[in-house]
């Protein structure tokens, strides 16, 4: 959320889906983003712990660019 506004032009123009742990701070950032112009994301509600409460599969992977 601190760095949205200066990669603007770096969000895709097909659709996209964004999501954080719990929901709140993706919320944020579609509200954010909707307020600029872009419109094609899809908020995952209930964020990445709705995610694993459902038979969609998930990976222990960690980015390396977030260690």
């Amino acid at each position: 959320l601190d760095y949205i506004n200066e990669h603007l032009a770096s969000f895709p123009e097909n659709t996209f889906f964004i999501h954080c742990a719990g929901g709140y701070r993706s919320m944020i950032a579609a509200s954010i983003l909707k307020s600029r112009g872009i419109h094609n994301l899809i908020d995952v509600q209930g964020g990445f712990n709705a995610i694993k409460e459902t038979d969609i599969e998930v990976t222990n992977y960690v980015c390396p660019s977030t260690i």
